[in-house]
């Protein structure tokens, strides 16, 4: 059932904590009369608002501020986190509040963030803002990640104005309406940590099991079996960015979930040729959220947060349920990666054939995404010929050797061509969210005030696995033009 605006069943749980974990405030409205960029009903649907609610003044006055939204109660959340490996004592939403959580009629409980609203306490020297550019990026990464099957959180439409935005130039101010289960990170504990606040840990730690780890209220270990779940979810969530090719390039403390989700889209990137030290960030000077230094990266993180945590149990405890992060990581990649691959069993060939697999799209500098979903393309049998596969690469003999391995697994197991072949390309898109797409996107809403290609590029990223022919350009290699696009922080 699909409510109207002021019917949404709107809570703060969030806001009954104690005000130590937030600022109460308002979003300022834009200084010009907003309007309606893109909408996304997929997730109007998921929270139970009905689509045609969009038609209504009162959506724009809501979500931007003009007007109280009924049963809203705004805030803006303190955290602080560790950004490029450097603890910074106070973060917290600059940019962004939380106008509350909503209830949709299956009993799922969601945040609705409204990023780009204007100055909080938490600004700094920020002027509170959100430009159209980085409000696009964000709105189709969020679609394509939860198109692909990884955690994330989403959005629910892109709201734009006239108002004039500084960041290296002037830009077009816009907000984003995002959509999450919760908004807590690690940073939300860390802030505390370091302020030797040790009860606001517990209570803030109380409230997250209570409300999203529910079946561990009763655990006679409920924290340090709270820290091992915190733990396998991201390590599950980098083993999937790690197989779709995603470098997330701003892997700071305050921009982990502790539900494990993907969180804050700014300056990330695809692989498009194979590189597994690919930096997405123009701002990471020196490569720490370089694409193969991701799982290193997260476990540094978690073990920020067991630190913060460690008021709620012993140096050993924490220390052990970080230990389980590496085993999770590979199991799980390398599951994921004989998936792509279609082959039924994680043995120790499977590992061998996709390690050699990687090295030789490596080496060829091949597109990742367009080479594993060509691989649905193989023909397995003694005198199979994949000549066409062949051709991808530039060290043929060196494909003729992964071949035969790859070959003799398909033929131990019995492989049905056909069948893999579905298997595989359920596994492996043949969309992704390449930069230049973005940037096509981003040009014409900047220059033309034309965001028809922000709706067509949603519609395809939805279904990244399915053949959709009237998409058929996004699946191309990426333009020359496109290595010249520069992405960074302020993105």
């Amino acid at each position: 059932m699909s409510r109207k605006l002021e019917q949404l069943a709107f809570d703060n749980s969030f806001g009954r904590l104690p005000p130590a974990f937030y600022s109460r405030l308002m979003p300022t409205p834009f200084e010009y009369p907003p309007y309606l960029i893109s909408f996304n009903r997929d997730v109007a649907e998921l929270i139970g608002l009905d689509p045609e609610e969009v038609q209504r003044p009162e959506f724009l006055a809501y979500l931007t501020g003009e007007k109280p939204w009924p049963g809203s109660d705004p805030l803006a959340m303190l955290y602080a986190g560790h950004q490029f490996g450097h603890y910074v004592p106070q973060l917290g939403d600059g940019r962004a509040i939380l106008l509350g959580e909503v209830r949709n009629v299956q009993g799922d409980k969601w945040d609705l963030q409204l990023k780009g609203c204007g100055i909080t306490p938490y600004s700094r020297q920020g002027d509170g803002r959100a430009v159209l550019r980085s409000t696009i990026r964000e709105y189709l990464c969020s679609e394509a990640m939860h198109g692909l099957g990884i955690p994330t959180t989403r959005a629910l439409c892109i709201i734009g104005s006239e108002e004039e935005v500084y960041r290296e130039e002037i830009e077009s101010g816009a907000m984003l309406l995002r959509v999450a289960p919760s908004h807590v990170r690690f940073g939300s504990f860390e802030v505390f940590y370091y302020r030797g606040q040790h009860d606001q840990i517990r209570v803030l730690a109380d409230y997250v099991i209570e409300q999203h780890y529910p079946e561990l209220a009763a655990h006679p270990q409920k924290y340090v079996e709270w820290l091992r779940q915190i733990v396998s979810r991201t390590a599950r969530l980098i083993a999937q960015w790690q197989t779709v090719g995603f470098a997330h390039g701003v892997m700071n403390t305050d921009n982990m979930s502790i539900l494990g989700l993907t969180l804050d889209y700014g300056p990330y990137g695809f692989l498009e040729q194979f590189d597994p030290g690919f930096i997405c960030n123009h701002s990471d000077h020196h490569g720490r959220y370089a694409f193969d230094q991701q799982p290193h990266v997260a476990l540094w993180n978690l073990a920020c947060l067991a630190q913060a945590l460690t008021p709620l149990m012993s140096v050993d405890e924490a220390k052990g349920a970080l230990a389980e992060y590496e085993s999770t990581f590979i199991t799980h990649y390398y599951d994921l990666m004989r998936q792509k691959l279609g082959l039924p069993e994680l043995n120790e060939q499977a590992v061998s054939v996709v390690d050699a697999l990687l090295e030789l799209v490596r080496e060829d500098s091949r597109d990742y995404t367009l080479t594993l979903r060509a691989l649905a393309q193989f023909r397995s049998g003694r005198e199979a010929n994949n000549h066409l596969l062949r051709d991808h690469f530039i060290q043929r003999a060196k494909f003729d050797r992964w071949a035969h391995a790859y070959n003799t697994i398909l033929l131990q197991y019995h492989s049905n061509d056909a069948e893999r072949a579905q298997q595989m390309n359920a596994c492996n898109p043949k969309y992704i969210l390449r930069n230049y797409l973005a940037q096509i996107a981003i040009r014409k809403a900047q220059d033309e005030k034309d965001y028809s290609e922000i709706d067509r590029l949603l519609l395809a990223l939805r279904n990244p696995f399915a053949e959709q022919p009237e998409f058929e350009p996004y699946a191309a290699e990426p333009p020359d033009w496109a290595k010249t696009i520069s992405v960074s922080c302020s993105s």
